[in-house]
């Protein structure tokens, strides 16, 4: 059985996935509630590998080594650090502190393909841009989840989460509003 694997990114309506300094957004555009932050959470209840490009995983991981009380983070940010993971990197040569961390270096078409293959359990990838274009391109990407907070951000986006991909088909197999004003959508993508 192939695990599936599920490309998880936040964005603005449109379609950035982070903004640029000096910004005053905070985390989340400042939209977080109640509801997306216990179902960002229960998303994390059920065992899943991670899997990083090298970005990412150094931005993840700096924050998870940074000595910030862990009180401060949001529970599904902390189900995410104690999740395994494998990074996909020809540059890092160092887990970073992460307790349960892989790095493979290669193709990573390749080595996501072998990882469908071989886990027993459904693999999710976070932002990791790039590394998501290219599983894109190649149909290893089963869900694109969006969640898109109510924001434009013209001015000060950065990181257009779709920039770099190609065409695709999208059947909608999931959608949801949380606290009133913050969509989730959970497609099926398809080379065109």
């Amino acid at each position: 059985m192939t695990a599936v694997y599920t490309w998880d990114v936040f964005s603005t309506l449109d379609g950035y996935g982070s903004y640029a300094e000096p910004g005053d957004w905070g985390g989340y555009w400042g939209k977080q509630g109640p509801e997306l932050l216990a179902h960002r959470a229960a998303l994390f209840d059920t065992e899943q590998r991670m899997v990083y490009g090298a970005t990412t995983f150094r931005e993840m991981a700096e924050i998870m080594t940074s000595g910030l009380d862990p009180n401060a983070l949001d529970e599904w940010n902390l189900r995410t650090m104690r999740s395994p993971a494998t990074v996909i990197s020809s540059t890092l040569r160092d887990t970073l502190g992460w307790p349960d961390a892989t790095i493979a270096s290669g193709d990573a078409v390749d080595i996501v393909r072998r990882l469908k293959e071989e886990s027993d359990v459904p693999l999710r990838s976070q932002a990791s841009l790039s590394l998501n274009w290219a599983l894109l391109a190649a149909g290893l990407v089963d869900r694109l989840q969006v969640t898109i907070f109510p924001v434009i951000s013209g001015r000060t986006g950065t990181s257009p989460i779709l920039g770099g991909a190609g065409d695709f088909d999208l059947e909608l197999l999931e959608s949801r509003t949380l606290d009133g004003h913050t969509q989730e959508l959970v497609y099926r993508p398809t080379v065109r």
